[in-house]
C-alpha cells in the first residue's frame, strides 16, 4: 500500500495542497474524479489523467489526449513515472499538477538519536495535506523554520553567522576589487581609444598626403609621356603643306620674268653697286618683263597645318599667301605691277605617299589664320582629327605645351636619317625641293617634329611658348595639358627661344564657322535630329496610309 502522494494544485492565481493515499487517482472536470477542476475554459466533463501505483511508484496509465498534457515540459507519455517535484501542466488552460511522494519509515535503517525532526515535518505534512484550509501550508512553513531554529545548537549558529559575515565580507571585498579593476579597464580603454583615434588621424593624413603624392606623380608622368602619347595619337593629322607661285602682269595675266641673261647680269636680289660706307646706297633691280626668254619669277613654300575634321584643314595665313610676308617680292610685285600667282598648293600627311590638292576657304584679318580644304571624300579615316580646346581658362603661364609641325621643311626631314642617305638623297634631288619633298613622301619620311615646352606669356590674343620651332613651323597645332590643341603657332623669334608666338584656338574655331565647317558634336546633333525627323515623318506617313 502507499504511503501516500502530496499534490500541489494551481489554477489560474488559485493555488492548493492535497494528499492521496489511493492506489488509482483519477484528474480532470468530471464528477467521478478524485481530483476535480472547475475551469470555464474546458466545458466538457471528462477525465483528463489517470495514475496508478504499482512496485512503489506512481505511473501514468490514462490521460485524455485533446488536452496537450505536458509532462516537465514535454509532451506526456503513458506509464511515465511521477516523481517528487514533476509536474503535469495543461498549458492551454493555465492548469499544473506538482508532486511529492510520502515514503514511509524505513524497517530496515535506524539511527540512535531521536528523529524529532523527520517526524515533526511528516506529521505537519501529513495534517496540512488532509487539511482543507489553504493557509495551513504557510502554516507548516512556519512551525517547521521555528523547530528546526530549536533544533540548531547555537554554536551551529554562530559558525553559520560567521561563514555568513565571511561570505558577505568576501563578496563586499571582490565587488570593490571588481570595481576597482573595471575603473582601470575603463581607463586604459579611454586611453586605448585616444591613441586609437591619434592613429586614424595621422592615417588619414598620411593617406591625403600619398593622395597628393600619387597625383603628382601622375601629372608629372603624364607631363613627361604628353609629347609622345600626342605624337602617337595626333601625329598623322599634322600636315606639310608645299606650294609654288609666281608673278604675273596686273593686266595682261603675262608670266614675269627676269631680263635675258645676256643682258642681265647682277641677280635681282643683290646690289648692281656695292653699296658705300658714307651712303649706304639701296641696291638698284633691273626691271622685270613679260617678254624675252628670261627665268619666271616663281618661288616655292612650306609650312605646317592640321587636320580639324571633314577636310579641312587650319593653317596660317601667310603660309598660303607669302608674298605678303616678304618686302622683296611686294617690291618688285609694285615695280612691274604684277601680283602673285599660285600654281600649286598641296599637303602631305604622314604615312600618304602622294599629296591632297587644297583650296582656300577662308582667311583671318587681323590674325594670321587660314582655313584650306581639301575633298572630303577623299579624307581617309587614318586622318586623324586633333580635337579643339573651346575653354579659355586651360591655357596659363607654366602649363605645358607640346608643338608638332615641320620647321625647316626638307632639311629636318633629312636631317633624321643617315648621312649616307642624305648625301644619296641629296645628289639626286637636291636642284629641286618639290622633287625631294615627292621622295620623302614616297619614301615614308614625313614626320611631324614634336617639341615640348611652357607658357611663358600670355593675353587675349597671344600666347607665348618656349617649345622649340623654326621656319616651316607657322601653322602647327600647340597643344595644352588636356591633349587638346590650345593654340596656332604663327611666329618665331630667332633671338629668344621663349618667345615662340601662337594664336589662341578660339580665334581660328571662329574662321572654322564662317568656311562652313562643323564640329564633332554639332554634327551628331545634327545626325540625331534628322533621324528624329525622319523617323516622326515615317510615322506620319504611316498614320496617313492607315486613315
Amino acid at each position: 500500500m502507499p504511503v501516500g502522494l502530496i499534490i500541489h494544485v494551481s489554477v489560474g492565481a488559485e493555488k492548493r495542497t492535497e494528499f492521496f493515499s489511493e492506489e488509482n487517482i483519477r484528474f480532470g472536470s468530471d464528477e467521478t474524479c478524485d481530483l476535480q477542476i472547475h475551469n470555464e475554459k474546458v466545458s466538457a466533463k471528462s477525465i483528463w489523467l489517470e495514475l496508478e501505483y504499482a512496485d512503489g511508484v506512481y505511473r501514468v496509465i490514462n490521460f485524455n489526449e485533446s488536452l496537450n498534457l505536458a509532462f516537465n515540459g514535454k509532451p506526456i507519455r503513458r506509464f511515465a513515472a511521477v516523481k517528487d517535484g514533476d509536474t503535469i501542466a495543461v498549458p492551454a488552460n493555465d492548469i499544473s499538477f506538482s508532486f511529492f511522494s510520502l515514503a514511509s519509515k524505513s524497517s530496515l535503517i535506524t539511527t540512535n538519536r531521536e528523529p524529532h525532526i523527520a517526524q515533526f515535518i511528516e506529521s505537519a505534512a501529513l495534517e496540512s495535506a488532509v487539511s482543507p484550509k489553504p493557509d495551513d501550508a504557510k502554516a507548516f512553513l512556519r512551525e517547521f523554520v521555528r523547530e528546526l531554529s530549536r533544533e540548531i545548537h547555537w554554536t551551529t549558529k554562530i559558525i553559520v553567522l560567521v561563514i555568513v559575515v565571511a561570505s558577505l565580507g568576501g563578496i563586499f571585498y571582490l565587488g570593490l576589487s571588481y570595481n576597482t579593476e573595471l575603473q582601470k579597464t575603463r581607463e586604459l580603454a579611454e586611453q586605448q581609444a585616444a591613441v586609437v583615434r591619434q592613429l586614424q588621424e595621422q592615417l588619414v593624413q598620411n593617406n591625403e598626403q600619398l593622395g597628393l603624392i600619387d597625383k603628382s606623380n601622375k601629372a608629372i608622368i603624364k607631363t613627361v609621356s604628353l609629347a609622345p602619347n600626342l605624337r602617337v595619337e595626333y601625329g598623322n593629322g599634322v600636315c606639310l603643306i608645299v606650294g609654288v607661285y609666281d608673278l604675273v602682269d596686273k593686266k595682261t595675266g603675262k608670266t614675269l620674268r627676269y631680263p635675258d641673261p645676256q643682258t642681265f647680269q647682277p641677280s635681282p636680289y643683290e646690289p648692281s653697286e656695292p653699296a658705300t660706307e658714307e651712303g649706304m646706297n639701296p641696291p638698284t633691280q633691273m626691271a622685270l618683263t613679260t617678254e624675252g626668254g628670261g627665268s619666271p619669277v616663281e618661288y616655292d613654300f612650306i609650312g605646317t597645318g592640321f587636320h580639324v575634321g571633314g577636310g579641312y584643314v587650319v593653317t596660317n595665313r601667310h603660309v598660303v599667301q607669302p608674298w605678303e610676308e616678304d618686302d622683296l617680292v611686294k617690291q618688285m610685285m609694285k615695280d612691274a605691277n604684277g601680283r602673285a600667282r599660285v600654281k600649286r598648293l598641296v599637303i602631305y600627311f604622314p604615312t600618304f605617299p602622294q599629296p591632297f590638292p587644297i583650296k582656300v576657304k577662308q582667311l583671318g584679318g587681323r590674325e594670321d589664320l587660314a582655313i584650306v580644304a581639301i575633298d572630303a571624300d577623299a579624307v581617309s579615316p587614318d586622318i586623324p582629327v586633333l580635337p579643339l580646346e573651346v575653354d579659355s581658362d586651360v591655357a596659363s603661364v607654366g602649363k605645358t605645351v607640346v608643338t608638332m609641325g615641320y620647321p625647316n621643311g626638307p632639311d629636318r626631314l633629312l636631317a633624321m636619317v643617315d648621312d649616307a642617305e642624305a648625301k644619296s638623297i641629296n645628289s639626286k634631288f637636291g636642284g629641286s625641293r618639290q622633287a625631294l619633298i615627292n621622295f620623302l613622301a614616297q619614301s615614308r619620311k614625313i614626320v611631324p617634329l614634336t617639341t615640348q615646352g611652357a607658357i611663358t606669356d600670355l593675353d587675349t590674343r597671344r600666347i607665348v611658348h618656349d617649345a622649340k620651332t623654326a621656319e616651316g613651323g607657322s601653322g602647327a597645332p600647340l597643344f595644352g595639358q588636356t591633349g587638346k590643341v590650345i593654340g596656332v603657332n604663327f611666329g618665331v623669334f630667332t633671338e629668344s627661344t621663349a618667345a615662340n608666338m601662337a594664336i589662341p584656338i578660339g580665334f581660328a574655331i571662329d574662321l572654322l564657322k564662317k568656311a562652313g565647317w562643323k564640329s564633332a558634336e554639332e554634327i551628331k546633333n545634327q545626325a540625331t535630329t534628322q533621324n528624329q525627323t525622319a523617323s516622326a515623318n515615317t510615322n506620319s506617313a504611316a498614320q496617313t496610309k492607315s486613315q
